[in-house]
C-alpha cells in the first residue's frame, strides 16, 4: 500500500507541475480545477488497476472514479479555462498576493495534488479488499454515485445553456436545479464523495474514507467553494445576486422561499 500511495503522490505531483508551467503560458490559474478532478481520476484508476482487489469492486471503483474525475475535468476545460479568461476568483488571488506570486501558485498548485492524495483514501479501502463478494452497501453506493453523477451532469449542462445566451450575460442563473439551490453542482459533487465514501466502508479499514466526504463538505461551505464563488458573485452581479441568496437554499436543493 505504501509503495502504491508513493506513486500515486507522485504522479498527482508531476502533474499539478506540468499544469502550473501551463498556467505560466496562459496566465489562466483555473487549470488547476480540471488538475484536481484530473488528478483524483488518475489516482482512483491507479490504485483501482494495482492495488490487487477483487475484479469487480476494483473495476467499478476504477470506472466510477475515472468517470466522474475525467467528465469534470473536460467540463471545466471546455467551459471556463480553454478560451475563457481566468476566473475572478484567481484574479482575486492575484490581487491580494500582490508579491512572489508565481512562488506562491506553485505552492497552491502542489497543495492541490496533496489534497488530491489525502481525498484519495476514500479509494484505498475498496482497491485493495480481495474479498471476492459485494456487499448490499457497496451496491448502493454505487447506486447514489449514479444518482449524483446525473444531478452534477445536469446542473453543469443547465448552467452552461444559461451561460451561452447572450441575453443572459451578468444574470444569475436560476432555472432547473439552480431554482432549489445556488450550488447543485458542488451538493451533488459532495453527494459522489459520500457515494466513494459507502463503497469503502465494506472493505477492511474502510472507515477511514468518510474523511474525503468530511473534507469535501468543509471545503465547500467554509474555504475555496462557496465563500469563494459567492464572493465573486456579489462583486460581479451585486443586489440581483443577495436577492437570489435570500431566496434560495445556499447547498441542499429545497423549494425558493419568498424574499
Amino acid at each position: 500500500m505504501t509503495e502504491l500511495l508513493m506513486v500515486g503522490a507522485a504522479s498527482v505531483a508531476a502533474l499539478m507541475l506540468a499544469l502550473w508551467l501551463i498556467h505560466l503560458r496562459t496566465g489562466n490559474a483555473a487549470i488547476v480545477d480540471a488538475g484536481w478532478a484530473g488528478g483524483l481520476a488518475m489516482l482512483g484508476v491507479l490504485y483501482a488497476t494495482f492495488g490487487g482487489g477483487y475484479w469487480l469492486r476494483s473495476a467499478l471503483l476504477g470506472t466510477m472514479a475515472g468517470l466522474w474525475g475525467w467528465r469534470l475535468a473536460i467540463y471545466l476545460l471546455f467551459t471556463r479555462i480553454i478560451g475563457h479568461p481566468e476566473e475572478g476568483r484567481y484574479q482575486e488571488l492575484r490581487r491580494q498576493w500582490k508579491t512572489n506570486i508565481t512562488f506562491k501558485f506553485l505552492l497552491f498548485f502542489e497543495f492541490q495534488a496533496l489534497l488530491c492524495v489525502v481525498l484519495s483514501v476514500a479509494f484505498l479501502p475498496a482497491a485493495l479488499n480481495s474479498h471476492p463478494t459485494m456487499s448490499a452497501l457497496e451496491w448502493a453506493a454505487v447506486a447514489l454515485w449514479a444518482i449524483a453523477m446525473t444531478g452534477e451532469a445536469v446542473a453543469d449542462a443547465q448552467l452552461n445553456a444559461f451561460k451561452a445566451n447572450p441575453l443572459n450575460k451578468g444574470r444569475t442563473c436560476q432555472v432547473g436545479l439552480w431554482r432549489y439551490s445556488r450550488h447543485p453542482n458542488y451538493f451533488f459533487e459532495w453527494l459522489i464523495w459520500v457515494a466513494f465514501a459507502m463503497f469503502s466502508a465494506s472493505s477492511p479499514g474502510g472507515l477511514w474514507g468518510i474523511v474525503s466526504p468530511v473534507l469535501m463538505l468543509y471545503f465547500v461551505l467554509r474555504v475555496t467553494g462557496i465563500p469563494a464563488t459567492e464572493a465573486q458573485a456579489i462583486r460581479t452581479r451585486g443586489d440581483e445576486y443577495r436577492r437570489y441568496q435570500q431566496t434560495t437554499s445556499a447547498f441542499v436543493p429545497w423549494f425558493p422561499r419568498s424574499a
